[in-house]
Protein backbone atom coordinates (compact mmCIF):
# COMPACT_ATOMS: atom_id res chain seq x y z
CA UNK A 1 0.00 0.00 0.00
CA UNK A 2 2.88 2.18 -0.37
CA UNK A 3 1.12 4.60 -3.10
CA UNK A 4 -2.18 4.31 -1.03
CA UNK A 5 -3.27 8.66 -0.02
CA UNK A 6 -5.85 8.98 2.66
CA UNK A 7 -8.88 11.02 1.36
CA UNK A 8 -11.41 13.38 3.52
CA UNK A 9 -14.82 14.44 1.70
CA UNK A 10 -16.80 16.08 4.64
CA UNK A 11 -19.57 16.50 2.62
CA UNK A 12 -20.44 12.60 2.75
CA UNK A 13 -19.80 12.19 6.37
CA UNK A 14 -23.03 11.17 7.91
CA UNK A 15 -22.79 11.22 11.38
CA UNK A 16 -22.41 7.85 12.59
CA UNK A 17 -19.24 8.06 14.25
CA UNK A 18 -18.39 4.56 13.00
CA UNK A 19 -15.23 6.25 12.63
CA UNK A 20 -14.57 7.41 16.46
CA UNK A 21 -15.68 3.81 18.10
CA UNK A 22 -13.26 2.20 15.68
CA UNK A 23 -10.57 4.51 15.91
CA UNK A 24 -10.52 3.84 19.68
CA UNK A 25 -9.91 -0.09 18.55
CA UNK A 26 -6.81 0.84 17.07
CA UNK A 27 -4.08 -1.47 19.06
CA UNK A 28 -2.24 1.04 19.88
CA UNK A 29 -5.04 3.79 20.92
CA UNK A 30 -5.80 1.18 23.85
CA UNK A 31 -9.65 2.31 23.66
CA UNK A 32 -9.33 6.08 23.15
CA UNK A 33 -10.03 7.33 20.17
CA UNK A 34 -7.78 9.28 18.58
CA UNK A 35 -10.19 11.89 15.51
CA UNK A 36 -13.26 13.07 16.68
CA UNK A 37 -16.47 14.76 14.73
CA UNK A 38 -17.14 18.23 14.47
CA UNK A 39 -20.59 20.36 13.81
CA UNK A 40 -20.18 22.06 10.92
CA UNK A 41 -23.11 24.67 11.99
CA UNK A 42 -24.74 23.55 14.77
CA UNK A 43 -27.84 26.19 15.08
CA UNK A 44 -28.51 25.72 11.63
CA UNK A 45 -28.66 21.80 10.93
CA UNK A 46 -26.64 18.78 11.97
CA UNK A 47 -23.95 18.56 8.75
CA UNK A 48 -20.91 16.80 10.78
CA UNK A 49 -17.74 16.18 9.58
CA UNK A 50 -14.61 13.94 10.56
CA UNK A 51 -11.19 15.50 11.61
CA UNK A 52 -7.95 13.72 11.76
CA UNK A 53 -4.55 14.78 11.84
CA UNK A 54 -3.78 16.01 8.57
CA UNK A 55 -0.23 15.70 8.65
CA UNK A 56 1.44 18.36 7.86
CA UNK A 57 4.73 18.51 5.14
CA UNK A 58 5.78 20.88 7.71
CA UNK A 59 3.73 20.14 10.93
CA UNK A 60 3.07 23.84 13.17
CA UNK A 61 2.19 21.53 16.22
CA UNK A 62 6.16 20.14 16.33
CA UNK A 63 8.01 23.75 15.73
CA UNK A 64 5.81 24.91 18.45
CA UNK A 65 6.22 22.17 21.45
CA UNK A 66 9.03 23.45 23.69
CA UNK A 67 9.93 19.81 25.01
CA UNK A 68 10.76 18.55 21.48
CA UNK A 69 7.63 15.88 22.44
CA UNK A 70 6.19 15.97 18.79
CA UNK A 71 7.84 13.39 16.10
CA UNK A 72 7.28 13.38 12.06
CA UNK A 73 8.29 10.07 10.93
CA UNK A 74 10.16 9.16 7.55
CA UNK A 75 6.41 8.53 6.01
CA UNK A 76 5.64 12.05 6.82
CA UNK A 77 2.66 10.48 9.79
CA UNK A 78 3.20 12.82 12.55
CA UNK A 79 2.85 11.18 15.69
CA UNK A 80 0.99 12.25 19.40
CA UNK A 81 2.96 13.78 21.97
CA UNK A 82 6.06 11.19 23.36
CA UNK A 83 4.86 10.76 27.20
CA UNK A 84 8.36 11.03 28.67
CA UNK A 85 8.58 14.60 27.11
CA UNK A 86 5.19 16.31 27.18
CA UNK A 87 4.39 18.90 29.45
CA UNK A 88 1.00 19.47 28.99
CA UNK A 89 1.60 23.03 27.86
CA UNK A 90 -1.22 23.23 24.87
CA UNK A 91 1.06 25.32 22.54
CA UNK A 92 0.57 22.62 19.69
CA UNK A 93 -3.39 22.89 20.34
CA UNK A 94 -3.33 26.34 19.75
CA UNK A 95 -0.63 26.14 16.98
CA UNK A 96 -2.61 23.39 14.58
CA UNK A 97 -3.93 25.51 12.43
CA UNK A 98 -6.59 22.73 11.49
CA UNK A 99 -7.49 22.33 15.49
CA UNK A 100 -6.23 18.61 15.53
CA UNK A 101 -4.23 17.95 18.03
CA UNK A 102 -6.51 17.48 21.74
CA UNK A 103 -5.44 17.54 25.33
CA UNK A 104 -6.21 14.90 27.18
CA UNK A 105 -5.96 16.36 30.99
CA UNK A 106 -6.56 13.10 32.38
CA UNK A 107 -3.00 11.41 31.19
CA UNK A 108 -1.46 14.71 31.12
CA UNK A 109 -0.82 14.17 27.30
CA UNK A 110 -1.83 15.52 24.03
CA UNK A 111 -3.10 12.78 21.67
CA UNK A 112 -4.50 12.84 18.08
CA UNK A 113 -4.40 10.78 15.04
CA UNK A 114 -1.50 8.84 14.27
CA UNK A 115 -3.08 7.36 10.80
CA UNK A 116 -3.38 4.11 12.66
CA UNK A 117 0.24 3.55 12.26
CA UNK A 118 0.87 0.36 13.59
CA UNK A 119 -1.71 -0.86 10.59
CA UNK A 120 -0.55 1.56 8.39
CA UNK A 121 3.36 0.55 8.87
CA UNK A 122 2.31 -3.32 8.10
CA UNK A 123 0.07 -2.40 4.50
CA UNK A 124 -3.40 -2.13 6.57
CA UNK A 125 -5.77 0.27 6.00
CA UNK A 126 -6.92 2.98 8.98
CA UNK A 127 -9.61 1.52 10.99
CA UNK A 128 -11.49 4.79 10.43
CA UNK A 129 -11.57 4.35 6.67
CA UNK A 130 -12.25 0.87 6.83
CA UNK A 131 -15.35 1.72 8.68
CA UNK A 132 -16.33 4.55 7.20
CA UNK A 133 -19.98 3.24 4.95
CA UNK A 134 -20.39 6.56 3.25
CA UNK A 135 -16.74 6.64 2.11
CA UNK A 136 -16.23 10.24 3.77
CA UNK A 137 -12.98 8.87 4.79
CA UNK A 138 -10.98 6.80 1.88
CA UNK A 139 -7.49 5.40 2.21
CA UNK A 140 -6.42 4.01 -1.24
CA UNK A 141 -4.95 4.71 -4.50
CA UNK A 142 -5.11 8.08 -6.18
CA UNK A 143 -6.26 7.29 -9.17
CA UNK A 144 -9.81 5.44 -7.61
CA UNK A 145 -10.46 9.19 -6.61
CA UNK A 146 -10.04 10.37 -9.94
CA UNK A 147 -11.62 7.90 -11.39
CA UNK A 148 -14.97 7.88 -9.37
CA UNK A 149 -15.07 11.21 -7.50
CA UNK A 150 -16.03 14.44 -8.95
CA UNK A 151 -14.53 16.51 -6.45
CA UNK A 152 -10.32 17.15 -6.55
CA UNK A 153 -7.94 16.41 -3.41
CA UNK A 154 -6.16 19.15 -2.50
CA UNK A 155 -3.21 19.00 -0.26
CA UNK A 156 -2.29 22.65 -0.29
CA UNK A 157 -4.01 25.60 2.52
CA UNK A 158 -3.39 28.91 2.96
CA UNK A 159 -3.69 30.15 6.31
CA UNK A 160 -3.49 34.23 5.59
CA UNK A 161 0.14 34.05 4.34
CA UNK A 162 0.85 30.47 5.85
CA UNK A 163 1.04 27.80 3.23
CA UNK A 164 0.29 24.47 4.52
CA UNK A 165 0.82 20.82 2.54
CA UNK A 166 -0.79 17.93 3.65
CA UNK A 167 -0.16 14.36 3.71
CA UNK A 168 -3.97 14.14 4.04
CA UNK A 169 -5.86 14.90 1.17
CA UNK A 170 -8.75 17.05 1.29
CA UNK A 171 -12.00 16.52 -1.32
CA UNK A 172 -12.89 20.54 -2.56
CA UNK A 173 -14.66 21.51 -5.67
CA UNK A 174 -13.42 20.64 -9.03
CA UNK A 175 -11.42 23.78 -10.25
CA UNK A 176 -9.53 23.91 -6.83
CA UNK A 177 -5.93 23.42 -6.36
CA UNK A 178 -5.74 24.89 -2.91
CA UNK A 179 -7.61 25.59 -0.02
CA UNK A 180 -7.77 29.19 1.36
CA UNK A 181 -8.64 30.05 4.94
CA UNK A 182 -8.91 33.37 5.97
CA UNK A 183 -10.26 33.25 9.99
CA UNK A 184 -10.71 36.83 10.07
CA UNK A 185 -13.78 35.85 8.47
CA UNK A 186 -15.40 33.79 10.80
CA UNK A 187 -14.86 36.54 13.76
CA UNK A 188 -17.93 38.32 15.25
CA UNK A 189 -18.44 41.77 13.35
CA UNK A 190 -16.12 40.46 10.35
CA UNK A 191 -17.03 41.35 6.72
CA UNK A 192 -15.96 38.70 4.47
CA UNK A 193 -15.21 40.20 1.16
CA UNK A 194 -14.97 36.20 -0.39
CA UNK A 195 -16.35 33.58 1.50
CA UNK A 196 -13.96 30.50 0.10
CA UNK A 197 -16.51 27.64 2.05
CA UNK A 198 -19.71 29.59 0.54
CA UNK A 199 -19.66 27.44 -3.02
CA UNK A 200 -22.01 24.76 -2.92
CA UNK A 201 -22.81 21.37 -4.64
CA UNK A 202 -25.78 20.11 -6.14
CA UNK A 203 -27.22 17.48 -4.34
CA UNK A 204 -25.21 17.99 -0.96
CA UNK A 205 -26.74 18.95 2.14
CA UNK A 206 -28.13 22.17 2.46
CA UNK A 207 -28.58 23.02 6.54
CA UNK A 208 -25.19 24.42 6.57
CA UNK A 209 -24.84 26.38 3.40
CA UNK A 210 -21.18 26.92 4.17
CA UNK A 211 -20.39 23.13 4.13
CA UNK A 212 -20.87 22.53 0.54
CA UNK A 213 -20.17 23.62 -2.92
CA UNK A 214 -21.46 23.46 -6.40
CA UNK A 215 -19.47 23.24 -9.85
Amino acid sequence: MKDYEFFIDQSRCIGCQACVQACGECDTHRGTPMIHLEYVHRPTGVQTAPVVCMHCEDPTCAKVCPADAIKQDDHGVVMSAAKPRCVSCSNCVIGCPFGVPKMQVSFELMMKCDMCYDRTSVDKKPMCATVCPSEALYYGPRDYIEKHRRETPVNEFHFGRQVVRTKVNMMTAPSRGEINVDITQYMSGAEAEIDPMFDARDGAPDAARFAVWEG
